[in-house]
């Protein structure tokens, strides 16, 4: 695998400066030269064409060594090629100057954001949801980001997707069972792991996940209905278990207070018809009508 290097470098604005007062140098040089050469008297012989050829050839490539001079942006790198190979990459912001024969891809590596397009698909039970994620990532790696894929952004797309579906598979979208994580219902754990399936699918691309959760969750339009009823019995079954459990306890508490503080003596028949009607009365969902009894408490 090609791993990223540090390139070596100079610092641009001396190496402009000093490329620079060359050029003008040489460039002097060849005017005065090129005058004494066609200004002097008698023919022009090898020796003086091939000075000025010397001459020539020397401003050219000090005009070549100008392609070297490159800029770094803030978050920004720059993978230089020379001559098909890697050679390494700038991080550091700032004017430089490098082989000017290099080839430098530029590649950004600022935090971004990827949010996934809703997929359909079947959770642990069965049931068809639409799911998307939102993945925060960056380069870490600019040669594996650039030489081991082939679209490193793309590469990511899909591979998040990926993960996202098999994420879905294994995970119900309600917990049934107490203990279960769900979807729905733990998002800290799902997002913890989506992050750690992306992540190990991003290795070879140089890309770090930094975060990774759940943006959009719901079931599939087909189902949407049927399960909004299940939700609702279930919040009601609920509901109901609890205000039971409550009259159980006020009817236990009143029971034990009667027979504590020795108000009235009930047998067996008038604790049941008791512990009857104040279970109507605590568990109805209406307001009772009470009734009052004129009479002895046995008639």
């Amino acid at each position: 695998m090609i791993k990223e290097k540090a390139v070596r470098s100079v610092p641009g604005i001396p190496a402009f400066l000093f490329l620079l007062a060359l050029v003008i140098v040489v460039a002097g040089v060849l005017i005065w030269y090129a005058g004494s050469v066609i200004g002097g008297s008698g023919s022009v012989g090898l020796l003086e064409i091939l000075g000025l050829v010397v001459i020539i050839g020397i401003l050219v490539a000090l005009l070549i060594s100008m392609n070297g001079l490159t800029i770094v942006h803030p978050n920004e790198a720059r993978a230089l090629i020379l001559f098909g190979n890697y050679f390494g990459t700038l991080r550091e912001q700032g004017p430089w100057w490098v082989n000017p024969f290099t080839e430098r891809r530029r590649i950004s590596v600022k935090i971004r954001n990827f949010e996934s397009s809703q997929l359909k698909v079947n959770d642990h039970d069965g049931n068809p949801i639409a799911i998307a994620a939102v993945v925060v990532w960056r380069v870490t790696d600019t040669a594996e980001a650039l030489f081991e894929v082939d679209d490193y952004e793309n590469f990511l797309h899909v591979q998040t997707e990926a993960a996202l579906r098999g994420l879905a598979t294994t995970h119900p979208y309600d917990a049934h069972v107490e203990g279960d994580i769900a979807l729905r219902s733990n998002p800290q754990e799902i997002g913890n792991e989506l992050r750690a399936e992306v992540q190990a699918r991003l290795e070879k691309a140089g890309i770090e996940v930094m975060e990774a959760r759940i943006s959009h969750l719901a079931y599939a339009p087909e189902i949407a209905n049927a399960m909004l009823r299940r939700q609702q019995a279930t919040a009601v079954i609920a509901a109901r278990a609890k205000i039971v459990e409550g009259a159980v306890g006020m009817v236990e508490m009143a029971l034990e207070a009667l027979s504590t503080k020795k108000i009235v003596e009930l047998d067996t028949d008038r604790k049941a018809q008791m512990v009857s009607n104040l279970l109507v009365v605590l568990c109805s969902e209406h307001e009772t009508q009470p009734i009052v009894n004129a009479g002895t408490l046995y008639s």
